[in-house]
């Protein structure tokens, strides 16, 4: 172990390991044999009080998995989940959790480095991960949070010097993410499928700790703890429909108790405004297209409240009941939290009760002009009109009197509605063509097409003219985007 490990600025306190050992597995160390730091996200770095110019010049060898200081947890989560409605036994197949970082307020983050290698629940793969689908998830999650959607960051991407094998050779990476915490719907209906009621009530009681120390002598605490994560859900998937974001993989290993986004495989933005849009490979049956992520949303804290059932009442039926009734709190949460974010996007700064109607409008003009859907939100924005088929329609000009209408009705001044739509109308997103192509280039030597692209995502709401080419959606030409679980 090098001396530089130890003092990188890493204060790991490792909580996790309290719980009883079911709930994790020690895992050894895959070394590597020449990790270098291609990516580093010194923004981050300095936020989490690390000491990031030694981090970036020595650090590879640790944030490669390749060693770990004396502090570090180094161990892998067991959960299970519905994987497309199917439930199966997971478990972090190849993740490491170097441990909790505890900051000087008392913060504290999971490191966990995806791709080290492999864990007792790997279940036949080789543990590693390929440079492309981690730059991907770099990207992706910094574009996110750059958005103000509640997301796990990434700190940094390692070549680990390493091929790797799939269709094709590949060069071995490790992806440095760093999340609340790594607990998730999953990890709970693991607890409830494998474990004892002792061992359930261990996890919800450190989960509320850790989490929720607010609701810890609440009178039903653990239907207390559903309500949160319920609230803390429709707040997350409302944002992400206003972006037009699609996560690809909606399975109840991929939700988070904190209310964070986890796990960027075979997510994508939509261009054209389709409610049925679905970008994965695999969602062959549009499971968990844009539309449907709000109803899945609900299905997965069905899930959620299914595992606490055992510890909310010794009574099955009243425990049902309880949990019955907690749930039937979403759609209507999701429902506020959704039409806020739209009545934002549209400069909408009181609540009127034809603003759902005006919303719901526009969409399904939008929808019938298969028009970007980005694009025409920042337009209203920014007040341009085209001369497009959408913007000269009837059906749209007919919305547009009744919306100018309304925000007249405010009695608040047009610059003020148009600062307010700019500040939460992107310019600029991670277009999946673009992604892509920035992808390509990066691994193929050429880091630059990339990097521009990560500048102009962290400062989504404008542009310069010599960059409006990102702000494009794809040619015609261009083959449907498909994504693909790499991460």
């Amino acid at each position: 172990m090098t001396q530089q490990s130890q003092n990188f600025g890493f204060h790991f306190e490792n909580s996790y390991r309290t719980l009883p050992e079911t709930f994790y597995a020690q895992v050894p160390l895959n070394h590597v044999s020449d990790p270098s730091i291609i990516i580093f996200n010194r923004t981050l770095a300095n936020e989490l009080q690390l000491h990031a110019d030694k981090l970036s010049k020595y650090g590879a060898a640790m944030l490669a998995g390749d060693e770990m200081p004396q502090d570090a947890a180094q161990i892998a989560q067991a959960y299970a989940g519905h994987q497309f409605g199917h439930f199966n036994m997971l478990g972090d197949g190849r993740a490491l959790l170097v441990g909790e970082h505890v900051m000087t307020d008392g913060k504290r983050v999971d490191i966990q480095l995806k791709g080290t290698g492999r864990t007792p629940f790997s279940r036949g793969g080789d543990g590693r991960a390929a440079l492309g689908p981690m730059l991907r998830e770099f990207i992706i999650s910094e574009a996110m949070f750059s958005l103000g959607i509640p997301t796990t960051r990434s700190l940094a991407v390692v070549s680990t010097g390493e091929p790797i094998y799939r269709e094709k050779v590949l060069e071995g990476a490790v992806l440095t993410r760093i999340a609340s915490s790594h607990i998730r719907v999953g990890t709970f209906q693991y607890a409830a499928n494998f474990c004892d009621k002792e061992e359930l009530k261990a996890l919800a009681d450190y989960t509320m700790k850790r989490h929720f120390p607010e609701i810890l002598h609440a009178e039903q605490p653990y239907i207390a703890m559903l309500e949160k994560v319920i609230e803390q859900q429709a707040a997350l998937i409302a944002k992400w429909q206003s972006v037009g974001f699609i996560h690809g993989v909606m399975n109840t290993d991929n939700m988070t108790i904190s209310g964070e986004t986890i796990d960027y495989g075979p997510c994508a933005f939509m261009d054209t405004f389709k409610p049925k849009t679905v970008f994965s490979s695999i969602d062959t049956q549009g499971r968990y297209a844009y539309g449907n992520q709000p109803a899945i949303a609900g299905w997965n804290l069905s899930r959620f409240a299914e595992s606490l059932l055992p510890i909310i009442d010794e009574d099955v039926d009243q425990a049902i009941a309880l949990a019955q009734a907690t749930l039937e709190q979403f759609p209507s949460l999701y429902e506020t939290y959704y039409f806020s974010e739209m009545r934002n996007k549209l400069g909408l700064l009181t609540t009127e009760e034809m603003d759902e109607e005006c919303i719901l409008q526009l969409l399904q003009i939008m929808e019938q002009f298969e028009v970007d859907y980005t694009n025409t939100f920042r337009a209203l924005a920014d007040n341009v009109r085209s001369k497009t088929p959408f913007f000269e329609s009837e059906a749209f000009k007919v919305w547009e009197k009744k919306w100018l209408l309304r925000i007249e009705q405010q009695e608040t001044s047009l610059e003020e509605v148009m600062h307010v739509m700019q500040s939460v109308n992107p310019v600029v997103i991670p277009r999946n063509h673009l992604v892509e192509e920035a992808i390509n280039a990066f691994v193929e030597g050429d880091s630059t097409p990339y990097l521009t692209l990560l500048h102009l995502l962290t400062n989504p709401y404008q542009i310069d003219e010599e960059h409006e080419h990102f702000t494009q959606p794809p040619n015609d030409d261009i083959p449907p985007f498909v994504s693909y679980c790499g991460t």
